[in-house]
């Protein structure tokens, strides 16, 4: 068949309606932070036996300190205090811009990119995928890269995208005060084996996963038992509170242990995980530590690589944002991966690949050490196949013009057509580049003092956000009478 040149349009038109995009939100909250449950509409719960209850959609009441629902139609009843979350639904307006980006599919190849930059607005980016019917909350790129030493790329799979008219349709909703720097969008379509799944690394390197094992064990250091939490993608998020233990130690300890291919020198470990809900509250407390010299640091990061690449060397360290990954080789255990963080509000499944030529017999265990309060697991698999190859395309906007009808992209672009291939699966990864400044005072004298701890202290840091967590817990329990 002839190949014809065309040419995609894309249009991005920054969105001026206050109405914003309603959309329904599923939060699984601590019931501490819950202060009024009998006037939220509560869909579920997980247990702190690890159990997940999904209730029917009517007749959820909360009253005396216990939850009374329907499961399956038959009664059901549970006291808040043997509940780990409470699954709450709400229906949430965004009452600032929202940025609405449509992308042409031709010949079912697609992809959205825009030179942007954003101002005045109040959330890293939450992206929502038309599915069809509604836009559904799928991706929530670049978390943590609080200034523009820190711009970073990010693979995000939409999941719920779906093309309607020829078209894919994207918003981005801004939720939380802050300025956003969105410099790259763009979508990267995959046709692939309908056998396979297709899941990006941290550096957007495709990975074909075919044979998933679960893990045989997951065990805490205390001997508790984790494989109900983390052996599948599920509502069950093992999310330790940011508390410290009776020796004062903050760090988490996880061996999982999964069956390994004997002969096998990589895996690819299948990580679905996120930044904890207090972690990410923390990027936004020890920035605030810094008082009136917090520009400064600023400038210093973003015109100083060797500044920024220390703090990348601290978080490591630290794994606040970062998690080491340890394999069991007869030397001991060995770092042979890092895990990178995300959302809070979403999970995205991430690969690491390990080097596991090492490990004797048929087993590969591999240990973790998160600081409490700053991590949030739901599940962990390893896959030894080698990569499948895929075919993606990446296909320029014709078009990119600014809420001031500025044009951000000087010329058009034409591109070959590729029809997707027969019997192919199809999976679409949004690409992003970008940063972000919180809206902080920016007043008052620096804590040098705890500052000074927190740089140089292994381990200050998850202190200081236990503390802070003892202190945010005190303050929230009601008064009693």
């Amino acid at each position: 068949m002839k190949r014809r040149s065309v040419a995609v349009i894309v249009t991005l038109a920054l969105l001026f309606q206050f109405s914003g995009c309603k959309v329904k939100k599923v939060h699984r909250l601590d019931p501490a932070q819950v202060q009024n449950p009998e006037r939220e509409r509560i869909v579920g719960v997980t247990t702190k036996n690890g159990e997940e209850v999904s209730f029917d959609p009517y007749g959820t009441v909360v009253k005396g300190g216990s939850i009374q629902a329907l499961v399956k139609k038959q009664p059901y009843q549970i006291s808040l205090d043997q509940v780990q979350r409470l699954w709450v639904q709400r229906q949430e307006t965004s009452t600032i811009r929202t940025i609405g980006l449509v992308a042409a599919v031709v010949v079912g190849t697609i992809v959205v990119t825009a030179a942007i930059i954003v101002a005045t607005k109040q959330s890293c980016p939450f992206i929502y995928s038309w599915d069809g019917a509604q836009y559904v909350f799928d991706a929530e790129p670049y978390g943590g890269a609080i200034t523009r030493g820190l711009e970073r790329d990010d693979y995000s799979e939409l999941e719920h995208l779906r093309p309607e008219n020829g078209f894919y349709r994207l918003k981005i909703g801004n939720e939380v005060p802050e300025t956003q720097f969105t410099n790259l969008l763009e979508l990267k379509v995959v046709d692939h084996n309908p056998a396979t799944r297709v899941v990006s690394d941290e550096w957007g390197r495709l990975h074909t996963i075919s044979a998933l094992r679960a893990p045989l064990s997951a065990r805490e250091k205390t001997g508790h038992d984790l494989l109900p939490w983390l052996q599948a993608t599920d509502k069950l998020i093992w999310e330790p509170d940011a508390v410290a233990d009776s020796r004062g130690n903050t760090r988490q300890e996880v061996v999982l242990t999964f069956p390994k291919e004997r002969g096998a020198k990589h895996a690819k470990l299948v990580a679905n995980a996120a930044t904890g809900l207090w972690g990410s509250y923390m990027i936004k407390a020890m920035l605030e530590l810094r008082g009136r010299d917090l520009e400064q640091w600023y400038a210093r990061v973003d015109s100083s690589r060797s500044e920024a690449n220390a703090l990348f060397a601290w978080n490591i360290r630290e794994e606040l944002y970062a998690l080491k990954l340890y394999v069991e080789e007869p030397t001991g255990w060995e770092v042979r991966g890092i895990m990178p963080g995300g959302g809070p509000f979403i999970a995205e499944d991430r690969v690491v690949t390990l080097d596991v030529s090492r490990v004797p017999g048929d087993q590969l265990r591999i240990r973790i050490r998160p600081p409490a309060g700053f991590w949030a697991f739901n599940s962990f698999a390893v896959d030894y196949t080698s990569d499948e190859s895929v075919r993606v395309e990446t296909v320029p906007p014709a078009e990119a013009r600014t809420d001031h009808g500025q044009s951000v992209l000087a010329e058009l672009q034409g591109v070959d057509d590729s029809p997707s291939r027969s019997g192919m699966k199809r999976t679409v990864f949004l690409h992003s580049r970008g940063y972000y400044r919180l809206h902080l005072t920016g007043s008052g004298d620096p804590d040098t003092a705890t500052l000074q701890q927190i740089q140089s202290e292994p381990d200050a840091a998850a202190l200081f956000a236990a503390a802070r967590f003892a202190a945010w817990r005190r303050n929230s329990q009601p008064a009693s009478h």
